[in-house]
């Protein structure tokens, strides 16, 4: 209801302005430190003050005497040297919320199944009218190992972006990329086959068993060692092995495809236990096998974006050359990455990129670059789709095929009016690639809607280091956080964390509610779990590095998870006593609400009630800057600011029965407040805690 509000506002000021001035004005509006100033205030006067050679604080008086009603706003004063200060009306701000309260509990299943994540194409969405499709890809974690905890910031992110663009009416598709021929997945290949010397029966049969994640960990940990050891041997291995799976052919090729695919379902099941599912797991494969890659080389051939090396170290190449403006662009972040040797291989700050090797083989930027065109419908090809199978329970996933296409399937092809791609901040210089080689084509908009939601490393700190299990030296367990390493081995695997975690929170749980249930033990302490992991990661800013920590993680005080569960939990117990006392049976009169709002504690209500109906704010800062951070700050400071409430106000035990009824009625509304809040944090919230 605040973003409404203050939309309503700029959009009158935007008029006025014009209708009196005859100028065009972007309007900035900024909420006041003090709830007395106002709930909006606009610096506008100064800037206009520029432009008509007048004093800014008379024209802010000209602009509050000739603005006229704005639904909603009680007035608007000047203040200091020129500012503009807007007063809500505070009894149509409580009716609007409570309003809007009531019509999604109307919703009922159908806002708690988009909260969940699992909407599927052509189905509605949140407020407002929907618009164009949207495509989030996400986690695209390399099918050669676990899932380790910086994967697991990925999806968070991915997964959360989604939910907060579905909320304010986007039609988004969940993409999750599969490098199924890449070196990662050559590596462990050569691992199995040439190191371990064992058959593809053998790996076929390993594969089928539990923790082969695990197993291809350590595997593609001692292949980095022996790679290193030989240079030489390596490149020679990695170029043999990568061309028979790229063309499909041979044991290599077999291997390959038998470990991406059983690596695959356990990242599908890794995710599921964080609440995060997928729609569409598009294959790196069938980029190849279907010739989107040749249809792109063409098109890039063709243009002259690219051009064949004949001569110095990139000869027999196929190279993506800069132009000057593109020189700028790429040289303002020119990032590797430490984890993706295929995607930082050839790469040494050079102006040209490759995009074809000279032994036929592609980049990954390259293949990136045919993904990337057919994303928005640039491609004139189309995969073939099909059901994956052992999907998790609950979830229907759907894969790109070279094989017969599943009539049944959605229409992924559809182009996307913009695209998201979650993606380590180190792959930031390859991401520009992708975009330059996208306006090489002339295709100059969709490089600027192609959004790369980068972040920042997840580390350990030293004491969550020692937890898991790791010998530190002297000088690391100085160091305020530890890095981790998949290609050494030396990291948090992302099933070990959720398992200690909900360890941890289940011991907690045991000892505070013994008279549970046992399921429901398990449940509640899952719910804790997942949900402090997922607001630790998504609590800081992406371009921070996190060093996490389980104790911090875990705590019950302060910017966490299971504070802000708390409070609904909190808010739980009293609506339910305030239910079986009949107090919630009370209609607030219209009176009451006008005489509690401006009273003695007016002020108190009042900012817990625009704290609530702010809701709307958080998310579209949210999708203006590309950050959840903002959800989830809203989350903690609504249930900051209910505490604070609570303490304050005696809300059972209140003997006015009026004002008993409106502090009830408030404080459910911050309860649905925040559980819609967490909700698009992929947060749930247990009955007990």
């Amino acid at each position: 209801m605040y973003q409404k509000l203050t939309n309503r506002l700029r959009e009158a000021l935007v008029g006025h302005i014009r209708e009196k001035y005859g100028v065009e004005l972007a309007i900035a509006l900024e909420r006041p430190p003090k709830i007395e100033m106002g709930e909006a205030a606009s610096p506008v006067c100064f800037e206009l003050a520029k432009r008509l050679k007048k004093v800014p604080r008379l024209i802010a008086q000209e602009i509050a005497n000739g603005l006229g009603r704005v639904e909603g706003i009680a007035r608007v004063e000047v203040a200091g040297g020129g500012y503009l200060d807007a007063y809500f009306d505070r009894g149509t701000f409580w009716a609007s919320v409570q309003a809007e309260k009531s019509r999604e509990m109307e919703k009922g299943q159908g806002r708690d199944a988009e909260a969940a994540g699992v909407r599927r194409e052509g189905q509605g969405a949140g407020r407002g009218e929907e618009r164009g499709k949207v495509i989030v890809e996400h986690s695209s974690i390399n099918p050669n190992k676990a899932a380790h905890i910086g994967h697991v910031r990925n999806a968070v992110l991915g997964d959360t972006m989604v939910r907060i663009l579905r909320h304010a009416a986007h039609r988004v598709q969940i993409q999750n990329y599969i490098d199924n021929t890449g070196v990662q997945v050559a590596d462990v290949v050569i691992g199995l086959l040439q190191m371990e010397k064992v058959t593809p029966v053998w790996v076929r049969n390993r594969a089928a068993e539990a923790k082969f994640d695990y197993y291809c960990w350590d595997l593609y940990a001692k292949a980095t060692s022996f790679f290193a050891a030989d240079k030489e041997r390596a490149a020679a291995l990695r170029g043999a092995t990568l061309k028979a799976i790229e063309e499909g052919t041979g044991e290599d090729a077999e291997v390959a495809q038998v470990v991406a695919d059983a690596i695959v379902g356990c990242h599908l099941r890794t995710m599921a236990r964080l609440g995060i599912a997928y729609e569409l797991l598009a294959r790196e494969s069938e980029i190849l096998h279907l010739k989107f890659w040749d249809a792109a080389f063409e098109m890039l051939k063709k243009s002259g974006a690219i051009q064949l090396a004949s001569s110095g170290k990139m000869a027999g190449c196929w190279i993506l050359p800069w132009k000057e403006e593109e020189k700028e662009r790429i040289n303002a972040e020119n990032t590797e990455s430490a984890e993706d040797t295929e995607k930082n291989e050839e790469e040494e700050n050079s102006q040209d990129k490759i995009i074809v090797r000279s032994n036929g083989t592609v980049t990954y930027v390259g293949k990136d670059i045919a993904y990337q065109l057919w994303k928005f419908g640039l491609l004139g090809k189309d995969f073939h789709y099909r059901k994956w199978p052992n999907a998790p329970e609950g979830q229907t996933v759907w894969a790109t095929t070279s094989e017969t296409n599943d009539p049944e399937a959605p229409h992924f092809g559809e182009a996307a009016s913009s695209v998201y791609n979650v993606i380590d901040a180190r792959q930031a210089y390859l991401q520009k690639v992708v975009a330059a080689g996208l306006r090489a084509l002339g295709h100059v908009g969709a490089a600027e809607r192609s959004i790369h939601l980068s972040y920042e490393i997840v580390a350990l700190t030293p004491r969550c280091a020692a937890e898991m299990g790791y010998e530190l030296t002297p000088e690391e367990a100085k160091k305020p956080y530890v890095e981790v390493s998949g290609r050494k081995g030396f990291g948090v695997k992302a099933d070990d964390l959720l398992d200690k975690l909900e360890a941890a929170t289940l011991e907690e749980v045991q000892q505070r509610h013994a008279e549970m249930p046992a399921e429901e033990q398990k449940l509640t302490a899952h719910e804790i779990a997942v949900g402090a992991l997922r607001f630790f990661l998504l609590k800081f800013t992406r371009n921070a590095i996190i060093a996490f920590d389980f104790k911090d993680a875990l705590s019950f005080e302060g910017e966490t998870g299971p504070y802000c569960q708390y409070a609904v939990v909190r808010i739980r117990g009293i609506r339910r006593k305030g239910a079986d006392a009949g107090a919630t049976n009370v209609e607030v009169t219209k009176e009451s609400i006008a005489q509690l709002l401006s009273g003695a504690d007016g002020n108190s209500f009042w900012e817990l009630l625009v704290a609530a109906g702010s809701l709307d704010y958080a998310v579209d800062a949210a999708i203006a800057t590309q950050e959840p951070a903002f959800v989830a700050k809203y989350a903690f400071q609504l249930a900051q600011a209910f505490n604070n409430f609570y303490h304050k106000h005696h809300i059972l035990s209140e003997a006015d029965e009026q004002k008993r009824a409106f502090l009830l009625r408030l404080t459910e509304l911050v309860e649905a407040q925040l559980v819609r809040a967490l909700g698009l944090l992929g947060i749930e919230t247990p009955e007990k805690m």
